[in-house]
């Protein structure tokens, strides 16, 4: 993904859009990857008077959906028989996704307080937590849902 494909899929398709139905309130979290912090990204947002909510670097294990993608890698990967072509690892995700319990995803969401305080009393320092997750299978949940969010 680039600065631009960013801006024009994510920024301009969804969170301009759900900036406005949430009102002055909104705050926009990202991570520090690179496309998100392209000069044509931070003008977007500037123009779109979004604010962003500021990120240590190297720590996308305080973003929530960052442990939804672990679980949903963990799930992909626990199949038996596992997907053997790009098909049915789309038909495996959709399904997954549906089956990953809203409780689980709530108690994600409801630990972002305790998750981000130690960033908060340790400010400069940077957080790393190793995930335990299969990075081919992350590579295509990202891809696949990038490419749904596309078509939309």
């Amino acid at each position: 993904m680039t600065g631009h494909s960013y801006r024009d899929v994510i920024l301009e398709q969804h969170v301009r859009l759900f900036r406005g139905a949430m009102g002055a309130e909104f705050l926009f979290m990202d991570d520090n990857a690179r496309p998100h912090r392209a000069n044509i990204v931070d003008e977007c947002l500037q123009s779109e008077d979004i604010t962003r909510m500021d990120w240590p670097a190297y720590s996308p294990d305080l973003n929530p959906i960052e442990h939804v993608w672990d679980m949903l890698g963990r799930r992909i990967a626990a199949r038996q028989p596992p997907p053997t072509c790009l098909p049915e690892l789309r038909r495996a995700l959709l399904d997954e996704w549906c089956n990953i319990p809203q409780d689980q995803i709530d108690n994600l969401i409801l630990s972002m307080p305790r998750r981000c305080r130690p960033v908060l009393h340790r400010p400069g320092d940077i957080l790393r937590i190793n995930h335990h997750t299969n990075h081919v299978i992350l590579f295509f949940v990202n891809r696949f849902f990038f490419e749904i969010c596309s078509r939309e």
